[in-house]
């Protein structure tokens, strides 16, 4: 049968109370696990949690603090701020080439001055990171040289798996097979594979010249290619579906397609890329726009009058031939030529995201309008000193916890006891949630985060308090408890927003001390609402009982009036 514990406004339900008891010690459980450092390998899913780490910060694992001037003095007013977000995004790219743990690479704004600052925990050798971050990013056109290609086993190999793949596809198309349910599966155009591998409308010559050959001039409406269509891009299967005159009395046709391409590691390997002298310097700008019947990102690139030359005399001699695109020598995009380009605009378009299109422009408008940097400032931080903050920095956290722990103790008795098991909950779920977000650990973040302990601990005051004032008025164990938790809400809710308030203004203008700061406190303060009024409410539930209402001192009250 089920029972009710009789409250001042209420009725609490003991299932309901058991219930969420069991839902905390599931959650605790579970965050445990994350916490602990190392799980052994016979626990089921142990490789799943002993991913999360403690990620510590500059100033406690040691390493190197740069900061760098961007030289903005060419550049328009408007442009500034995305040209600086683009280097970022280019020294960022560098760092993690460099093989950097955990680096962070942000952006400084004060006045006239644009900051790169970056920090790199871990890093010893900082004068070969510095001499890697330290040059102007370079972006330059390339071709492929396919000879390479010939005389390269592995490629060969490659190629040949692929093709092997393309066939038994085209063999299953062949024999009746569902031609839309095999493009779902197989194909690797992820525009188009959703949809059964459908295309849309298309003129003669929106395609790679052998796609163009096969859909206008080899197949009939209904058909398969009864061969593989083969591409730079990679292998074409295609079944031609609709063909019929515009109203500019142009043929254009619809046709579906499954595509298996050449991987990156073949064309990386089989392109011994070749310098064409097109770089950055010869671009004016570069856009994004859509395609307005399919809403696709496409990519606009205007060169000026010299690189315009350069351009159309390589996309007349490479007509279905890549050009790559490189930033410091690493490729970007390699859009195929599909017609000789000579006004000097270019509009590039593929089976890529509307991210990944901005990040292409941001590419080349930074090529075309590179940012020059000057290394103004060089701190470095010794493992010695990194070793005894953490070590500090712990013993901090243990002396408050036991401090505050003690403090709940004596002057609550039994609540206070049912306080330290809920700071006990809250410490693990905040370190919990710190390794899974992730957020990096400095001292100024290790410090926001014993500041919430002191802020958790004081939700619990305010409620035993308002608990202790309803017991001296002569009200019943459970409806004191229930009530002090109900009058103390209103006065926690106030003060802890409007400390968040205060860290989210930390966060969004401080620097990256400051930010740690603030988010640990912020994350701290959150949970810490939940531990006080959510398990503490819980816990307090689970122990009431009609023996406690004539031990008061238990809840550190000694005398109450002769009311109830």
């Amino acid at each position: 049968m089920t029972k009710y514990k009789k409250t001042g406004k209420a009725q609490i339900t003991t299932s309901k109370v058991r219930l969420s008891f069991a839902a905390i010690f599931l959650l605790t459980l579970f965050m445990a696990l994350v916490v602990t450092p190392k799980l052994p390998e016979s626990i089921p899913t142990s490789g799943w949690f002993n991913q999360f780490k403690i990620h510590l910060g500059l100033d406690l694992q040691g390493g190197s603090h740069l900061v760098y001037q961007a030289d903005v003095s060419e550049l328009k007013n408007t442009d500034i701020g995305d040209r600086v977000e683009a280097l970022r995004d280019v020294i960022e790219r560098r760092v993690n080439a460099y093989g950097v743990s955990e680096p962070v690479v942000q952006t400084n704004f004060s006045g006239d001055n644009y900051r790169i600052i970056v920090e790199l925990a871990g890093v010893k050798d900082v004068n070969e990171a510095i001499a890697i971050i330290d040059k102007t990013p370079h972006l330059e056109f390339k071709l492929q040289d396919t000879s390479f290609r010939q005389n390269t086993d592995v490629a060969t190999s490659e190629e040949n798996s692929e093709q092997t793949k393309a066939q038994e596809i085209l063999d299953r198309a062949l024999a009746g097979e569902d031609f839309s349910n095999l493009a779902k599966e197989f194909s690797e155009d992820p525009t188009t594979a959703p949809n059964g591998g459908e295309l849309p409308w298309e003129v003669k010559g929106a395609y790679l010249p052998e796609v163009d050959q096969a859909i206008f001039e080899d197949l009939k409406v209904g058909e398969i290619s009864p061969e593989l269509v083969v591409s730079q891009s990679g292998y074409h299967i295609i079944k031609k579906l609709e063909e019929r005159l515009n109203e500019n009395g142009e043929r254009e046709a619809r046709a579906s397609h499954i595509v298996i391409e050449h991987s990156d590691a073949d064309l990386l390997l089989d392109a011994n890329w070749i310098e064409t002298g097109l770089t950055g310097k010869y671009i004016n700008n570069a856009s994004l726009t859509f395609e307005p019947n399919t809403n696709q990102p496409i990519v606009l690139l205007e060169f000026d009058d010299e690189g315009k030359d350069i351009f159309a005399q390589l996309t007349t001699d490479n007509v279905g031939r890549p050009i790559g695109i490189f930033l410091d020598n690493e490729v970007r995009s390699k859009p195929v030529v599909q017609e000789p380009i000579k006004d000097g605009k270019a509009q590039i378009s593929g089976s890529f995201t509307v991210e990944e299109a901005k990040q292409l422009v941001k590419d080349l408008n930074l090529g075309a309008l590179p940012v020059p940097i000057e290394l103004i400032s060089q701190q470095t931080v010794g493992a010695t000193l990194g070793s005894e903050s953490v070590e500090k920095s712990l013993l901090a956290g243990i002396i408050g916890l036991l401090a505050a722990a003690l403090f709940m103790l004596v002057f609550y008795r039994l609540p206070g006891l049912l306080a330290v098991f809920a700071l006990a909950v809250y410490t693990l779920i905040s370190l919990a949630i710190f390794e899974m977000i992730p957020v990096t650990m400095t001292l100024a973040g290790v410090a926001g985060f014993i500041l919430s302990i002191g802020m958790a601990v004081d939700a619990n005051i305010l409620i035993f308090e308002r608990t202790k004032e309803e017991l001296y008025k002569g009200k019943s164990l459970n409806s004191s408890i229930e009530n002090g938790f109900v009058r103390a809400w209103t006065s926690i809710r106030d003060s802890n927003i409007s400390s968040i308030i205060t860290c989210i203004i930390l966060a969004w203008f401080g620097s990256s001390i400051i930010k740690g700061f603030a988010i640990t406190l912020a994350i701290g303060i959150l949970i810490s609402m939940f531990s006080a009024i959510t398990v503490t409410r819980t816990f307090m539930r689970m122990i009431v009982s009609k023996r406690l209402e004539n031990k008061l001192s238990l809840f550190g009250v000694k005398k109450v009036k002769d009311t109830e």
